[in-house]
C-alpha cells in the first residue's frame, strides 16, 4: 500500500522504515530535509512540503500517518491536511494526542467525508526492530481497510507464549495491534497504558533505592546489606514474576553504571500521566498508586533520588528520551 508520513523523528523515521522494508509505498516530509533525504535513500519518497506530500499519493483513497509531538504543531498539520485531502481520505494521528481532541477532529473532518484514526502507538526506539503495539480508534471499516499497513507494523506472534482460551477472540491483539472502538479509544487506551507505565516505573524506582540504602550506617550492622543491584536486577529476569521490559532496561542500565552517575534524577512527564488522572477523576475511579507516581515526577524536578535516576535510566532506555539540561 501507498501511505504518507509527517514526522520523521524517533518514531516516525523508524515506522517508515519498517513499512518501506515490508513492502509498503512511504511518500515522507519533515520540517527538517535530512531524515526525509536519509529515508528517500532507503526506498521512500521525499516530498519538500505536505501539499507536496498529498499530491504526490497516487493511490487512492489517500492516507496520511502524522507522528508529530501533541499539541500545536499536530493541530496545524492535521488542520491543514483537512484543506488538501477529499472524501474517503484517511488522517491518522499516531503521536500521544488527547484523545478528546481526537473526537473534536473527527467531528470537524466528518462534514468532508475524510476519515480520522487514532493510533496509540508503543515501541519507542526499538520499534524498527520489535514492531510496535498499536491501539487504534475510528471507524472499523477504515481500519479493515488499513489492516496491511498495521499489521506491517506490529510485531506479530514472536517468541511470547500463546494466550489459552483466545482461540474465538481477535487474532489482531496476539498479533500487537486491536481496533479499541470509535474514534478516541486508541489515544485513550494508549493513555491508560503509559499512567500504568508510571506506577510500574515508580514502583522498580523505589524499590532499588530502598536497596541501594540498605548499607546506610544508620542501621544495626548485622542488618546492612551492601547489594549489587545490577546482579538483582539481572537475577529478577530470570523467571521472576516482576520480569518486564522495564525491568530489562533497568538491568542494562545498572551494568553500564551501577551509581548510574551519568543521570540526574530530573524526569518529566509527557502528558499521558495526567490525562489518566483527569480521566480518574472523571470517572470517579480511585487511582492511587498513579497519581503518586505522576507527583515524584514533579517533585524530582526540585529534588533528584537515586529513585529517580532509575526512572531516567528507563525512559532513556525505551524511548530515547534524554534528560532535560541542568538550570
Amino acid at each position: 500500500m501507498q501511505i504518507g508520513v509527517i514526522g520523521l523523528g524517533r518514531m516516525g523515521g523508524n515506522i517508515v522504515r519498517r513499512l518501506t522494508r515490508a513492502g509498503h509505498s512511504c511518500v515522507v516530509f519533515d520540517a527538517n530535509p535530512a531524515p526525509g533525504e536519509a529515508l528517500a535513500r532507503e526506498g521512500a519518497v521525499a516530498a519538500r512540503s505536505v501539499p507536496a506530500l498529498v499530491e504526490a499519493l497516487k493511490e487512492g483513497p489517500r492516507a496520511v500517518w502524522v507522528m508529530l509531538p501533541a499539541g500545536k504543531i499536530t493541530e496545524q498539520t492535521i488542520a491543514e491536511l483537512g484543506t488538501l485531502m477529499r472524501a474517503g481520505d484517511v488522517i491518522i494521528d499516531g503521536g500521544n494526542t488527547n484523545f478528546k481532541d481526537d473526537v473534536r477532529r473527527a467531528r470537524e473532518l466528518r462534514p468532508k467525508g475524510i476519515h480520522y484514526l487514532d493510533i496509540g502507538t508503543s515501541g519507542g526506539v526499538w520499534g524498527l526492530a520489535r514492531g510496535y503495539c498499536l491501539m487504534i480508534g475510528g471507524d472499523a471499516e477504515v481500519v479493515k481497510r488499513l489492516d496491511p499497513i498495521f499489521s506491517a507494523l506490529a510485531p506479530g506472534l514472536g517468541t511470547i507464549e500463546r494466550t489459552e482460551g483466545r482461540e474465538k477472540l481477535d487474532p489482531r491483539a496476539e498479533q500487537g495491534y486491536i481496533h479499541a472502538g470509535p474514534v478516541g479509544a486508541g489515544h485513550f487506551v494508549k493513555m491508560i497504558h503509559n499512567g500504568i507505565e508510571y506506577g510500574m516505573m515508580q514502583a522498580f524506582a523505589e524499590g532499588f533505592d530502598i536497596m541501594r540504602h540498605r548499607s546506610s550506617e544508620k542501621l544495626p550492622a548485622d542488618e546492612r546489606y551492601d547489594l549489587n543491584l545490577a546482579d538483582i536486577a539481572e537475577v529478577w529476569r530470570r523467571g521472576s514474576v516482576v520480569t518486564s521490559w522495564l525491568l530489562d532496561l533497568t538491568a542494562s542500565a545498572l551494568a553500564r553504571d551501577g551509581t548510574l552517575e551519568h543521570f540526574s534524577g530530573h524526569v518529566e512527564d509527557s502528558g499521558e500521566g495526567r490525562w489518566t488522572i483527569e480521566a480518574a477523576i472523571e470517572e470517579a475511579v480511585p487511582a492511587d498508586v498513579l497519581a503518586a507516581s505522576l507527583f515524584v515526577r514533579f517533585r524530582s524536578r526540585q529534588d533528584h533520588t537515586f529513585a529517580e535516576k532509575i526512572l531516567s535510566a528507563m525512559r532513556l532506555g525505551f524511548g530515547g528520551h534524554v534528560e532535560a539540561p541542568k538550570k
